[in-house]
């Protein structure tokens, strides 16, 4: 099949198949003999891997060294390890956008009007002292 229609049935554009190619994701593909690529049905279930891989929030780097790992057609415990180190990641990065969820409902609910010259009572905002101090210092 041609780039089009590989990137049809993956779910991503043309643009993205060249970026992967020169990434090593994606093998370049046989040309016909116009000079057209020519990709076979392993192409798309390796692009499915890849976008299914980002998904789950690794990064294009991380992906090939999996792909990489995992050639032979069998599972790689480098998998379970990688995941659990990703869950670990997404988990704290879950734990700081609570904090700041927290920091803003705080700071929608004291009515805050301005970062350097708030006016409402009992400011959340730690630095509002620090913004007061530099001013008269100037």
């Amino acid at each position: 099949m041609r780039s089009g229609e590989l990137a049809a049935a993956a779910g991503v554009n043309v643009q993205t198949l060249r970026y992967y190619e020169r990434r090593g994701l994606l093998p370049e593909p046989r040309r016909s003999l116009g000079g057209y690529r020519d990709y076979d049905e392993n192409a798309v279930a390796l692009l499915r891997m890849v976008k299914a891989a980002q998904r789950l929030g690794f990064t294009l780097d991380e992906v090939a060294e999996l792909l990489d790992t995992g050639r032979p057609r069998h599972p790689t415990p480098d998998l379970q390890a990688r995941a659990r180190a990703k869950l670990a990641e997404v988990d704290q990065r879950m734990a700081d956008l609570a904090k700041i969820r927290q920091g803003l409902v705080q700071v929608i609910d004291a009515r805050c009007d301005s970062l350097s010259h708030c006016t409402c009572e009992d400011c959340p905002l730690p630095f509002v002292d620090l913004a007061t101090v530099q001013e008269g210092l100037e």
